[in-house]
């Protein structure tokens, strides 16, 4: 019987014929079905840019909105699962109170799907030090540090707070404070790479965009885009 991570529940492995064959290890989820059910996958109407389920096909007032300040690039970002209560309650247990086994339950969530994206780097948007420091571990790193190979980038000044503690005007009007890291693994052909991105949750794209331009800075020829898990 395996606990499951999100509800303290009991649940028997999910194992078949094949797998009892196999010579591989089948990696057993952490979720049981029941919360599995709780984390909704996006629909099929979406903004084409961000991911964000929308009512009727084309741009989200969102993107709307981000397409006055980049006419001409917009930063394309592509998600997973729609933001839910089971989400909320999710990440902050794991960002706020810094429960970091919470982590396979997201690593579960896109395990399958984040290996469909190609680039040349991936880039976690980096925890501020002080959060860093109270948690022990940089949340959205600890996420996808075992699906994929990540080059840290970017680092992020001290004292500019949680975006998740502000409502959204607030985002919008806050400074992130990234900044290229001097020991960023930087290649000498690096100028026309492709980087993704990586973020836990899509909110008004704020941070995503400043991580972006920050990075378009030091390397202005590349291309780049975002991932988030839910939006």
């Amino acid at each position: 019987m395996i606990e499951c991570l999100f509800c303290g529940q009991y649940f028997a492995a999910d194992f078949n014929l094949l797998d009892l064959l196999s010579t591989q290890k089948k990696r057993q989820g952490r979720l049981c079905r029941q919360c599995l059910k709780r984390f909704p996958r996006l629909g099929k109407t979406r903004c084409p840019n961000c991911d964000k389920n929308v009512e009727k096909s084309g741009l989200c007032l969102d993107c709307q909105d981000w397409q006055k300040i980049y006419p001409d690039n917009l930063l394309k970002n592509h998600a997973v699962y729609r933001y839910s209560d089971a989400f909320h309650d999710l990440l902050v247990n794991y960002k706020r109170y810094g429960d970091y086994c919470l982590r396979e339950i997201l690593q579960e969530l896109i395990r399958k799907e984040i290996q469909e994206y190609h680039f040349d780097y991936y880039v976690p948007v980096p925890t501020s030090p002080e959060h860093q420091k109270r948690r022990q571990f940089d949340t959205v790193s600890a996420i996808f540090a075992d699906l994929l190979p990540l080059s840290y980038f970017l680092k992020k000044k001290e004292g500019t707070g949680a975006q998740g503690e502000k409502n959204k005007r607030q985002r919008l009007l806050t400074p992130q404070g990234f900044f290229v890291a001097k020991d960023a693994p930087i290649k000498d052909n690096i100028s026309n790479d492709r980087f993704l991105l990586l973020d836990d949750i899509y909110t008004t794209g704020r941070t995503l965009y400043n991580a972006r331009d920050k990075l378009l800075e030091v390397f202005p020829q590349a291309k780049i885009e975002s991932f988030a898990i839910c939006h």
